[in-house]
């Protein structure tokens, strides 16, 4: 396997999947002139070449393309890329096939036809979110799970829980307040952006996802494990009870 490229990093770069020439050029235009350096790829095949051979911070990812089904895409650069952004630019509405798409890995999805300008926010906030403080230097101890923030990694008998980047932040806020209320509008603001506009079912969807990993990871154990409950308060958030 060839080592990627060290990218350049004055400028995010960015991955375009799209085998429209129309919108692929709208992108990579509207990227270039405003901070990004973009790469166009029509194909999942020539994307996943393309990601090989060099770093890249942003996918935007289109699910209808010719050659392979988008999702394949996103988990195979998922797998490779754990800190990847992933965006997805589909024309499919429907709530399973939005949560279809995030459950393959993606941070975020734009429904077609859509707006530079809501494009170039949504980066910018998920972007802000990935410069944080200092983290706190001692792992913190959730029953038997370990959140170490400083290494981002959550264990069960030492072994590593596979938290996908928007989980683990998820539960990094829940476990900085135990056995407290916290709101819907406090963990999009925390893990997502104080200015965030789009839909919270990006919230549900990971909260999910972050559940059924937990419990995979406890089911999967060699030994008994006492996780923390996430408790959902109807009509304001969750509660991390231990």
């Amino acid at each position: 396997m060839r080592t990627p490229v060290t990218a350049d990093r004055s400028r995010p770069r960015v991955l375009v999947v799209e085998d429209d020439d129309t919108i692929g050029r709208h992108l990579q235009t509207g990227l270039r002139g405003n901070g990004y350096a973009p790469t166009w790829s029509r194909t999942g095949s020539a994307a996943l070449a393309e990601a090989a051979r060099v770093s890249y911070d942003v996918l935007l990812l289109d699910l209808g393309l010719p050659d392979m089904d988008g999702l394949d895409v996103a988990r195979a650069l998922r797998a490779r890329q754990p800190d990847l952004l992933i965006v997805v630019l589909t024309a499919r509405t429907d709530d399973i096939d939005v949560i279809a798409g995030l459950d393959a890995g993606a941070d975020d999805y734009l429904v077609k036809p859509f707006s530079l300008s809501v494009l170039l926010a949504r980066l910018r906030a998920h972007l802000r979110r990935r410069v944080v403080a200092a983290p706190p230097a001692e792992p913190v101890r959730l029953a038997d799970l370990v959140l170490d923030v400083a290494a981002r990694r959550c264990t069960l008998h030492d072994e590593e829980v596979p938290l996908r980047p928007k989980e683990f932040d998820l539960l990094a806020v829940l476990a900085g307040h135990p056995g407290e209320a916290v709101s819907r509008e406090t963990l999009m603001a925390e893990v997502w952006d104080e200015n965030w506009f789009g839909s919270t079912k990006t919230l549900d969807v990971t909260m999910a996802g972050l559940r059924r990993r937990l419990t995979e990871a406890a089911d999967t154990s060699a030994r008994a494990g006492n996780l923390p409950r996430i408790t959902t308060l109807r009509g304001h958030g969750y509660r991390l009870e231990l």
